[in-house]
């Protein structure tokens, strides 16, 4: 399993927000992609997803290019996003959000069952409120139920966009520790995209710098960690870039 991004170009109307990126995500990888706001970060996940159309360039999946797919189809096949602001359904219980994470599988009701419990045991704190409403959870809360929505569709490749924004020092570090155990104990793969650039770093494998629409650094994240350019520009004072 690999995601391929090549040559990518998106416009929104005349504006070009990606201009031409390339970036490789291999199997039981976490890559993660920093840079400012508006760097194209959040419309590469977009795009992957299948949110946003590719104007030129491929997506590439497994071997196929996907780019002309719709978004169902990329849940189908084993791509799910986790949107930036968590986009869970206020008014349905956590069981009813994390039901509808399986709406699009075909496979028998003990294969989901199983994976209901493995979100459980990555977040107990959603089996305390199962029949809670979505809208009544903390932020923190929230972005778990999120997660776990999407880790019910199965997925080989996991996209993160922004997990910890406006989470609290101490639950920014509980969401982390979970991405870590969903690479690890899962094995899935993640796309990650993250403000919180020290986070990011010190939990992926490899790192690409975006700036405006184009992939201006790419490297180990470890070796980014200690770049002196990247640190001045995103693990500052605050490092929130």
């Amino acid at each position: 399993m690999r995601l391929e991004i090549k040559d990518l170009h998106v416009f929104y109307g005349k504006i070009e927000a990606i201009k031409g990126i390339s970036v490789v995500v291999n199997q039981g990888e976490i890559v993660t992609l920093i840079g400012a706001n508006g760097a194209g970060k959040t419309t590469t996940l977009k795009t992957v997803s299948g949110l946003r159309p590719v104007s030129s360039g491929a997506i590439i999946f497994d071997g196929q290019d996907i780019s002309g797919m719709s978004a169902h189809e990329r849940v189908e096949i084993g791509i799910s996003q986790v949107p930036e602001g968590r986009g869970i359904f206020p008014g349905m219980t956590v069981l009813e959000n994390l039901e509808i994470g399986k709406y699009f599988r075909k496979d028998r009701r003990a294969e989901m069952n199983e994976d209901l419990e493995k979100v459980y045991h990555l977040f107990p704190r959603l089996k305390e409120r199962t029949s809670q409403a979505g809208g009544t959870l903390s932020g923190g809360e929230q972005q778990m139920l999120a997660i776990g929505r999407a880790l019910m569709a199965r997925p080989k490749v996991l996209l993160l966009d922004e997990p910890s924004m406006g989470l609290a020092p101490m639950m920014i570090q509980n969401i982390f520790n979970i991405i870590t155990e969903i690479n690890t104990a899962l094995g899935t793969t993640i796309l990650l995209v993250e403000q919180n650039a020290q986070q990011a770093l010190q939990r992926a494998n490899r790192a690409y710098v975006l700036e405006t629409g184009k992939v201006v650094k790419e490297a180990k994240a470890s070796d980014l960690l200690n770049d002196p350019a990247v640190r001045e520009a995103y693990l500052g004072t605050g490092a929130h870039s």
